[in-house]
């Protein structure tokens, strides 16, 4: 079949990481019709799983495993677990468990915790093995301390709040979320932390995590039985030093259109990438869900002989203090903003405009918002204005 010519006189295919990216890059190859060696390796013990509902289901105690529902045998996918890449030379991805020759590799080892220096004994919230520990701690009555507002200190906060524990969240910046929305949004969001009983602390750092708790950069203290640390994550690419495959400043892997990195018969996806966006004309790092699913997919038909561009609206969700944030695209180049419904209403969206068309939109509990404006904003359709900025009236119908 012509969609494998890019993998022609190619036997065997390595995967470094096990996640998303990776299990839908060897889903993805062996759906194309490659018949070579597939093989995931992972530095996780776990059969490749799903991260979301790390922080919903598992935290929760409703599942102990959130493992792909997907028959690796059947399918002819090695799994290659416990096993930590370490370094990268042509045809040979060395693990610490020895060398493993490969004709083709994909690099999908995705993102590590950024962490607070010198705070041994705090938490985390990556890995299977993080949630089910951290589960153990959030009984009713603890008292923990959450450093960071971002999407995964509000999911945390949120389950921790549910499960009856007296909860504090510390972030530097000047409200939640703070270098993904503009203040004034994040500031929004500070209300709810308030209404689900938590105590949010914007503008100050954290100075050291102590036996008891918190030292703030502002001198104050917050009594801890735990603390849990989420402030964010860069691209788990440390191993690749030496390699030959390009890094940007922050670590990702540089990849053209086709997922390819500069190295022969070296590809990459999902969190430690960066690739070029024609749409936003730059290069993005994302470090969401929906990305990992469509990267790996398009590694894979890249590696079948693709020429298929990987330009996709980016798009990532929360579900948190009881409600659904889901936003599409990027806003930054934006030059106008438009209110749908007001954020004393229960549920509501901002869209924002470059030149009259829609290149992003955050929607609060409006999924048809959402949807729709993927759809507008990976045409670059322009909007009239006045409709746009009527929630009675659907995004779709906006177009110019």
């Amino acid at each position: 079949m012509a969609a494998v010519a890019e993998l022609n006189g190619t036997d065997r295919v390595l995967i470094a990481g096990t996640g998303m990216a990776g299990a839908q890059c060897a889903l993805a190859l062996r759906q194309g019709g490659f018949r070579g060696t597939v093989a995931l390796v992972g530095d996780e013990p776990h059969r490749p799983y799903d991260r979301p509902p790390l922080s919903k289901d598992v935290l929760l105690g409703k599942s102990d495993s959130t493992a792909f529902d997907i028959d690796w045998e059947q399918l002819g996918v090695e799994l290659l677990l416990g096993r930590r890449a370490t370094g990268l030379e042509p045809g040979v991805l060395h693990t610490d468990a020895g060398p493993l020759a490969h004709d083709a590799l994909v690099i999908a080892t995705g993102a590590e915790a950024t962490t607070l220096p010198a705070a041994a004994g705090t938490r985390m919230l990556r890995t299977l093995d993080d949630a089910l520990a951290l589960r153990a701690d959030l009984t009713p009555g603890t008292r923990i301390a959450l450093v960071g507002a971002g999407w995964i200190g509000a999911e945390t906060a949120t389950v921790a709040r549910q499960l009856g524990c007296h909860v504090t969240v510390v972030e530097a910046g000047p409200a939640p979320l703070p270098g993904v929305l503009p203040a004034e949004l994040g500031a929004l969001m500070a209300r709810w932390y308030a209404d689900a009983g938590v105590d949010l602390r914007c503008g100050t750092g954290v100075a050291a995590v102590e036996p008891a708790g918190l030292l703030l950069a502002d001198g104050s203290r917050i009594d801890a039985d735990h603390v849990v640390v989420g402030i964010g994550a860069r691209p788990a690419t440390r191993w690749l030093a030496g390699s030959g495959v390009a890094l940007d400043a922050a670590g990702a892997v540089l990849v053209d259109e086709r997922l390819r990195t500069g190295a022969p018969g070296v590809w990459a996806a999902g969190d430690c990438t960066s690739y070029p966006s024609r749409r936003s004309g730059t290069r993005l790092t994302v470090q969401h869900w929906d990305h990992a699913l469509q990267s790996g997919a398009a590694a894979a038909a890249s590696l079948l002989g693709s020429d298929t561009p990987y330009d996709p609206v980016p798009y990532f969700w929360s579900e948190q203090f009881g409600r659904m944030v889901q936003y599409a695209g990027r806003h930054a180049d934006a030059d106008e903003l438009l209110w749908r419904g007001s954020p004393d209403e229960p549920s509501w969206s901002v869209l924002w405009l470059r030149g009259g068309a829609a290149v992003a939109l955050l929607a609060v509990d409006r999924p048809r918002d959402l949807n729709q404006a993927k759809r507008l904003i990976e045409r670059g359709t322009p909007l009239d204005r006045a409709r746009a900025a009527d929630p009675a009236v659907q995004l779709k119908a906006a177009a110019a």
